[in-house]
């Protein structure tokens, strides 16, 4: 193969490798980040602190209560009762009764919709939580706290639809696809860039272009996660929208977000340290010995000889 087929075979399979390391690195996120419980649970924890958080939480909780009244009072509440509703529900949010059934209900909810994405025979049915042992759980830690009336909360079995349908069987196709990207896109990179260096016809240039490729791949990568903000926290709509949607998505996104920036810091360490070398690291070339004047072979001229005046 000649030199500029070495070349241009290495180009292309270096810039696969490019294009595939975001990818693998967003699949493999995906994978073993929102997809585990565990992780899940403990980047969505201390959301419960968060301002913005919290009032979005203390506002759905006021309208669940108002709810109850008017169903208890057989007509709306006034102003007066849910202004006292709201305040006694943004007080709440500040307990660690709230801390516990904020764990609690990510765990269930996350629980259930990962159940239900690993199990093809869930296609066509809704994903569904039975918030009720939650709700038992918080109820149980206020009446030890001595809220009052906290026993008469009621506990109510009913099925709290999480996802549609539609919407399930669409992110149960998406997850297994992910499940099969998450471990052959890392070696498929891997193997296109080893390739592309050890067939390339100078392979200090292919190591600098597979770094600088990385590092571009990597910046791709961080902006990409900075548009999906955008995008996910425009398209949520009720409670959840605003500064609350951007907190959620930046506690999932956190990991992700760092490990872009390590392709980054990756590749741009890897094009510099070949640069450096191919610039700073080559021996000096030495000149070679001058060659020995040879001999005459034949008889020695005779030397002139002085006469002295």
């Amino acid at each position: 193969m000649s030199p500029r087929s070495r070349s241009a075979l290495s180009a292309v399979l270096i810039a696969l490798a490019s294009l595939l390391a975001p990818c693998a690195t967003l699949a493999g996120w995906a994978m073993h980040g929102p997809a585990d419980t565990g992780r899940y649970v403990a980047a969505v924890a201390p959301l419960a602190d968060d301002p913005a958080v919290r009032d979005a939480a203390a506002d759905t909780l006021g309208a669940g209560f108002a709810g109850f009244v008017d169903e208890a009072t057989a007509g709306p509440v006034n102003g007066a009762v849910w202004l006292f509703v709201r305040d006694a529900a943004r007080s709440f949010t500040r307990t660690e009764a709230f801390h516990e059934g904020w764990d609690a209900a990510n765990r269930t909810v996350h629980a259930a919709v990962l159940r239900a994405l690993r199990d093809d025979g869930a296609a066509g049915h809704a994903v569904t939580v039975d918030l009720a042992p939650v709700t038992e759980r918080v109820r149980d830690r206020l009446a030890e706290d001595h809220v009052p009336f906290a026993r008469r909360i009621p506990v109510r079995h009913t099925a709290v639809t999480v996802l549609p349908a539609h919407e399930a069987d669409r992110l149960r196709k998406g997850y297994q696809v992910l499940d099969v990207a998450a471990f052959w896109l890392p070696l498929a990179a891997v193997v296109f860039a080893v390739t592309g260096i050890a067939v390339a016809a100078c392979r200090r240039r292919a190591v600098t272009a597979a770094g600088i490729g990385t590092a571009l791949g990597g910046a791709l990568l961080a902006l990409a996660v900075l548009v999906g903000r955008r995008l996910t926290v425009a398209e949520l709509p009720g409670p959840v929208d605003g500064p609350a949607a951007g907190a959620v998505y930046d506690a999932l996104t956190e990991t992700l977000r760092t490990a872009s920036w390590l392709l980054v810091a990756l590749g741009l360490t890897v094009a510099l340290a070949s640069w450096l070398t191919g610039r700073y690291g080559r021996p000096a070339r030495r000149r070679p010995p001058a060659r020995p004047t040879p001999e005459p072979t034949g008889p020695t001229p005779p030397r002139p000889t002085g006469t002295r005046l």
